[in-house]
């Protein structure tokens, strides 16, 4: 900048004299003024007036030399600045992280924070509600793997709330037992089916005698399970064919069988997947965790039914819970179901 500035006066000079030597005597004059006033001269030093033309010219010189001057000293103010904030910003933030952008901070604490909120509240609370006993009174239910764990808890919850209850698993002995329990607790009726859903001919049976037991159906809850070591997969194709048979066909089959009698009734199929009870006690040593409270479990399951939720999650930890309960998931399923016509692929 200050070169620009001395050759704009180096210009102004020059075009004031008419001739060449008459400008370099000016020059060295106005140069030896210049030594002197920077030397402050003495009373004795002698300075010699200068034409007005020339003051000019020094006032526009000594202008633009301050205003250089400033400006450089702002700039060397704003280069200070600014080392001492990368300075800053390299002590506060993590290596090998990058600073959030200032305006997308602003941004996300503007709209985005509170309408998660809003989402977190609605998807917590407004579908949540009460739940009531008497939801179940005279509700015709069928419990799968109810023999044991669980599936027999669920059916003394049941029972206690006034429903009528029918129960299958494999043991005809422990069947009898939870009936008779069930009865004692209050049942509206109670009743068993011994069979193993391996057999896909007794699944569908099952649900046609069970809707002539109690005269239709309205929950059907899904609940056994085939038991399948927790071990790498070692050739056993058998032992495979087994498992898909009984954990996932047998599951399609009992839901198309009770679909006609829970359209009538608009009712529901619950789908229980869990490790509680018994199943930790096969895995022990190789999965380590605590198991939950079948009963409390047991309680939720029908809760869930009962108020017709999508999902329900029970975990003696609040942050499984919060975790599964993911609304990233739920926005991204709404916003895919967006693309389909549920109409024509449902009347299809």
């Amino acid at each position: 900048m200050s070169g620009k500035v001395h050759q704009t006066l180096n210009f102004k000079l020059s075009q004031k004299p008419k001739d060449t030597l008459t400008g370099f005597l000016v020059s060295k004059l106005y140069l030896s003024f210049r030594s002197a006033s920077r030397n402050q001269p003495t009373s004795e030093q002698e300075i010699l007036p200068l034409p007005k033309e020339w003051e000019t010219a020094e006032e526009e010189r000594n202008e633009a030399e301050g205003k250089a001057e400033e400006e450089g000293e702002g700039e060397k103010e704003a280069k200070r600045k600014t080392r001492s904030i990368k300075r800053s910003q390299i002590w506060l933030k993590p290596q090998g992280l990058l600073a959030p952008d200032p305006c997308l901070m602003a941004f996300m604490k503007k709209y985005l924070l509170p309408i998660l909120g809003i989402f977190l509240a609605y998807y917590y609370y407004s579908a949540n509600e009460e739940f009531r006993p008497e939801m179940l009174r005279g509700k015709r239910v069928i419990v799968t793997g109810a023999s044991k764990g669980i599936g027999r808890e669920m059916a003394y919850h049941l029972a206690r709330m006034g429903a009528h209850v029918v129960v299958t698993a494999r043991s005809e002995e422990s069947l009898k037992k939870v009936v008779s329990r069930c009865l004692e607790l209050g049942a509206a009726s109670a009743h068993y089916v011994a069979g193993t859903m391996e057999n896909m001919t007794f699944a569908e049976q099952f649900v046609a005698k069970a809707g002539e037991l109690v005269g239709g159906l309205d929950m059907l809850i899904l609940n056994h399970i085939n038991y399948t070591p927790l071990r790498v997969f070692s050739n056993d194709i058998h032992l495979l064919r087994r498992s898909l048979e009984v954990n996932l066909l047998s599951y399609v089959v009992l839901s198309t069988a009770a679909l006609p009698m829970l359209k009538q009734t608009n009712g529901s199929i619950v789908v229980v997947s869990s490790i509680a009870d018994t199943a930790m006690k096969a895995v022990a040593g190789i999965y380590n965790a605590k198991a939950s409270p079948k009963e409390e479990c047991a309680l939720e399951i029908i809760k869930g039914g009962a108020l017709r939720q999508d999902e329900v999650y029970y975990d003696s930890s609040i942050l499984a819970s919060l975790l599964l309960k993911n609304p990233g998931r739920k926005i991204m399923e709404f916003l895919s179901l967006k693309k389909y016509n549920m109409e024509r692929f449902i009347n299809n």
